[in-house]
């Protein structure tokens, strides 16, 4: 809300977030940037009132930062930041498969992870990919139907935006293709279906989530 408690346009703040989440999750505006607000103001066409929900948003995803008395600025996670994080979400994920597995419709059970990989393979930028990538994982611990592992697993994967996007684009530029980073979730998949519970927390442990950024898994 306003300060006179209008409610802001909608369609800015969205534009702003989109625009700004992407210029972050394409690397285009990369961890410690501080986001300067009267140069995106300009560049957007926009009045501060929206900017500023939209980097509200923002940090509630945890892509932003406000530090006191020196504004706004791209998260920037440590690496131990990103190793427990990344060491959390694979808690999450063998819990959840040792939890569900094996499966008493496979079939059925597995649509909404395949529907995930599907629309990694069909985006068409870095947020639509992003956000399948995300919606892969997320839905690998729903199988565990267990309200209270997605309630946890939620903001892991929020935080995890940055590095996760980060790792399919270095992976890309390494191996020439996005598909690359499809490729790994399409074996994730495989064993999934296998409904094999050990088979799929091998795979889970092999999948090399942070190989790409130098880091080992």
């Amino acid at each position: 809300m306003t300060a006179a408690g209008a409610e802001l346009p909608t369609s800015l703040v969205e534009m702003a977030e989109h625009r700004l989440r992407d210029s972050i999750l394409s690397g285009t505006l990369r961890p410690g940037d501080k986001i300067v607000e009267e140069d995106l103001c300009a560049g957007l066409g926009i009045s501060r009132g929206p900017l500023r929900e939209a980097l509200r948003l923002l940090t509630q995803q945890g892509l932003v930062e406000h530090l006191p008395r020196r504004g706004s600025r791209v998260v920037q996670w440590s690496t131990e930041d990103i190793v427990q994080l990344f060491g959390l979400r694979s808690v999450l994920e063998r819990h959840a498969v040792e939890s569900a597995f094996p499966l008493s419709d496979p079939k059925q059970a597995l649509e909404p992870v395949r529907d995930a990989l599907s629309a990694m393979r069909a985006a068409r930028g870095s947020l639509e990919r992003d956000d399948a990538h995300r919606a892969f994982h997320a839905e690998v611990v729903g199988l565990a139907d267990n309200r209270q592992l997605d309630i946890a697993l939620s903001p892991i994967l929020l935080k995890l935006q940055l590095p996760m996007a980060r790792n399919l684009r270095e992976e890309a530029r390494r191996r020439d293709t996005v598909q690359e980073g499809v490729a790994r979730h399409e074996e994730l998949l495989q064993a999934l279906e296998s409904n094999d519970r050990d088979l799929i927390v091998a795979a889970l442990h092999a999948h090399g989530h942070l190989t790409y950024l130098g880091l080992s898994t």
